[in-house]
């Protein structure tokens, strides 16, 4: 979608497709009047609920509902939106979709000019679009709607909830707040060189630094455990064939999702399942045994093993208790090892997970790892725990608020940005020229997660807080 027909009236159904007791038509855009009144035969009072006909072009009920006008800038969108709350049937529906865009088009024309011109059907997320762009929600907002649609779990949903009700971007306007502040000290410093008052000195810039600093390091490690409610890590169960893989995922899934055998090589594809750990989702995928094959069906599935290895979040090395003492196991298990520290950057962890303790002796319980039985369930509940540690997971606060990936990253490049502010502050000749670029690009940053503030304003902060003419 593109800004420039961020002007034309749009109209969709605004609920799920299939059946339903109620589903929704809604309209945005400017003076709706004749559309109301062609569709409902009657203007609407504001924002109250009025059961009517919907009519079609003959006068005659497409079907009977709630029809709601909100008036700009009082809505959602910040424009005039209508809401026809109908039956929740596909063809109604469908019905009174193509009503609107047939009633727009011969709505009455108004000093020669059509009323509503050029209604047409929403793009996907064309209302919220709306909604940000007339500054009703900030961008942060704008992607927890998406977030709490998509939320897959209750924690995941609560913190979106929070997200769209602000939480976040308070927190972003905060710090955003405190750097303009900061920003607003330099750029005078800079513009009056020959004043006698040192602004930083007597503002304590250096201090305000090291606060804004820890504001953002506070608000960092929200985000993070908020991206990683929104979506979870990626993790692969490793090992040679017969360790117990697909016994392992059943038993941290609860179900039977993966075919376990006794006979080795049984896997041959990836099997792959979302699980939740105290509202954390976790990406969990079984994979081939990791051995030299000559059957072609699981060489591509060896393959297959290690694409998902290289792209994993985390890696559960799947160890046989009862053949651990044996030379060529263990052999394996080396050469599978220096395959994983081969294709892993060194931030992805490895956890080493021996299994059938059940059957094994106690003498060959290890030292590191967590020893287990995917048959019984015995330290299952500790691996559940120990993944979660893995994937960086904390005791949080119930106010934590949902965040995205980009929004993790934006704030890590805020705190680039801030540390080479401070070392440019801390330098004796104190680059003042260096310390106005990285604290501007530090608010560029921060920018990007809500999508508001420009130049223009940071000038009408600095003229509104400095005696600049005198």
């Amino acid at each position: 979608m593109t800004l420039a027909r961020t002007s034309d009236p749009i109209v969709a159904i605004a609920t799920a497709s299939g059946r339903g007791a109620v589903g929704i038509v809604r309209v945005s855009g400017a003076r709706l009047a004749p559309l109301i009144e062609a569709v409902c035969g009657r203007a609407l009072k504001p924002r109250e609920a009025t059961y009517l006909p919907f009519r079609d072009a003959g006068g005659e009920p497409v079907d009977h509902g709630l029809a709601i006008h909100f008036p700009s800038p009082n809505s959602f969108t910040g424009e005039d939106v209508l809401e026809l709350q109908a039956h929740g049937g596909t063809v109604v529906l469908q019905l009174l979709l193509a009503r609107c865009l047939e009633a727009a088009a011969e709505a009455e024309p108004v000093n020669g000019r059509q009323r509503l011109p050029g209604l047409r059907v929403a793009e996907p997320g064309e209302f919220s679009q709306r909604a940000f762009l007339n500054g009703k929600i900030d961008l942060a907002q704008a992607e927890a709607i998406a977030d709490l649609i998509d939320a897959s779990t209750e924690a995941a949903a609560r913190s979106a909830g929070r997200s769209l009700s602000g939480a976040f971007s308070r927190e972003i306007h905060t710090l955003r707040d405190a750097l303009i502040h900061l920003r607003m000290l330099v750029e005078a410093t800079l513009d009056f060189p020959e004043e006698e008052i040192d602004f930083l000195q007597k503002a304590d810039a250096a201090g305000q630094l090291v606060r804004l600093q820890s504001q953002l390091a506070a608000v960092q490690q929200r985000a993070k455990q908020g991206a990683l409610l929104r979506e979870g890590i990626k993790v692969v169960i490793a090992g040679q064939p017969n360790a117990g893989k697909s016994s392992l995922l059943n038993a941290l899934a609860g179900a039977e999702l993966a075919i376990v055998s006794a006979v080795a090589g049984t896997t041959r594809d990836v099997v792959s399942q979302t699980i939740q750990i105290h509202g954390v989702p976790l990406h969990v995928a079984d994979t081939a045994g990791l051995r030299e094959s000559t059957d072609e069906v699981e060489q591509i599935g060896v393959a297959r093993a290690w694409g998902q290895i290289e792209s994993a979040d985390a890696v559960l090395f799947l160890h046989d208790l009862t053949r651990a003492d044996q030379p060529d196991y263990a052999a394996a298990d080396a050469e599978i090892l220096r395959g994983l520290q081969g294709k892993l950057p060194a931030s992805v962890p490895v956890l080493d997970v021996w299994n059938k303790h059940d059957a094994a002796p106690a003498a060959a319980t290890p030292a590191q790892g967590i020893a287990l039985s995917a048959k019984t369930g015995l330290g299952i509940e500790a691996l559940r725990e120990q993944l979660l540690a893995m994937a960086g997971w904390q005791s949080v606060p119930e106010g934590v608020y949902l965040a995205r990936a980009r929004h993790v990253q934006a704030l890590g490049r805020v705190e680039t940005h801030l540390a080479l502010a401070a070392s440019h502050l801390a330098a004796q000749a104190q680059l003042l020229d260096l310390l106005a670029e990285e604290l501007r690009l530090a608010q560029n940053a921060l920018n990007e997660i809500t999508g508001e503030f420009g130049a223009d304003d940071l000038l009408g902060v600095i003229f509104s807080r400095f005696c600049i003419g005198k």
